[in-house]
């Protein structure tokens, strides 16, 4: 299969590798530019510009999208509907808004092109192990791309979980959950290192992947982290998140679904931001107020 992919960051670029091995024909362009090594090293086609690589594509064209949420999926899509001609797919590939993506649907659909949500998991691990994919769209788009999935996939990887929109919101979900257990890990080896007891952390994340009820990739993922640096000696507890863990905590509060885990991880990656807590200052203060304890001062 012929298909053309803008974005050729971390994933995009490995995408394309597996994709090539699978035997497809993958013309590439990059936001960013300086990409054509790394696209010939891919066994890639690189374009010079988006017209270069509509232009290489025969109709009715994929054109699949792995860049930033937001802004830089409209910039593409502006760019590429006066591009495009009717029955041609695009592909949103990022960790897109759910809504946006129905928005988006709609724009294409009144030009007579088609929209498929592909929320993708698989980080820089995807190019070995394949691509965990949840695509939303019409059953005919869907199995339009159908060899480009089973190609990224691995065995039972990928899935048609419902119209447009669905893609996104089940990845939205799915990204909600990773903040609950890398937070859970995250207490849990903490309160381990604590103990006293002199754990081996490397050892004990490798234990738990032996049969135990706890056993998961994170957890061999982990066991890595521990090796290559046991007591994580040069790394700042500051953690970034991308937005699907918010959008989760927001849809939980629009249906009435309580989210206490995933709601509180959340909150946890804010407070990791922070160099001293304000709030923790005004309870240090009060304390100092009404019970006379002392208070610890800025060195």
């Amino acid at each position: 299969m012929e298909i053309g992919l803008i974005g050729l960051g971390r994933m995009g670029l490995n995408m394309m590798k597996r994709l090539t091995q699978g035997g497809h024909r993958v013309t590439g362009w990059s936001p960013s530019g300086g990409k054509e090594e790394a696209v010939r090293e891919a066994g890639g086609v690189y374009a010079e510009s988006r017209e270069a690589l509509v232009a290489a594509l025969p109709p009715p064209r994929v054109v699949w999208l792995m860049v930033p949420a937001g802004k830089a999926v409209d910039e593409n899509l502006d760019y590429l509907l006066p591009l495009l001609t009717r029955g041609d797919l695009v592909v949103d590939g990022g960790n897109s808004n759910y809504r946006d993506s129905q928005r988006r649907a709609e724009r294409l659909a009144s030009a007579g092109l088609e929209f498929v949500d592909a929320g993708t998991s698989g980080g820089v691990w995807g190019l070995t192990v394949g691509y965990c994919l949840m695509v939303g769209g019409t059953a005919e788009a869907v199995a339009r791309i159908e060899p480009v999935l089973k190609t990224l996939a691995p065995p039972d990887g990928y899935l048609h979980v419902g119209p447009v929109g669905a893609g996104h919101f089940a990845k939205m979900v799915h990204n909600g959950v990773e903040y609950g257990m890398l937070q859970a890990y995250g207490e849990g080896f903490e309160i381990l290192q604590a103990s006293g007891f002199n754990f081996d952390l490397r050892k004990i994340a490798h234990l738990w992947n032996q049969g135990s009820v706890v056993r998961s990739w994170l957890l061999e993922l982990a066991e890595r982290a521990f090796a290559e640096n046991p007591t994580l000696d040069g790394v700042r507890g500051y953690v970034e998140d991308t937005g699907e863990g918010r959008w989760t905590v927001l849809e939980a509060i629009d249906h009435d679904v309580p989210a206490p885990v995933i709601t509180l991880s959340l909150l946890q990656r804010f407070r990791s931001r922070q160099e001293d807590s304000f709030s923790a200052k005004v309870i240090a203060a009060l304390r100092q107020q009404f019970g006379g304890h002392a208070m610890k001062t800025a060195e």
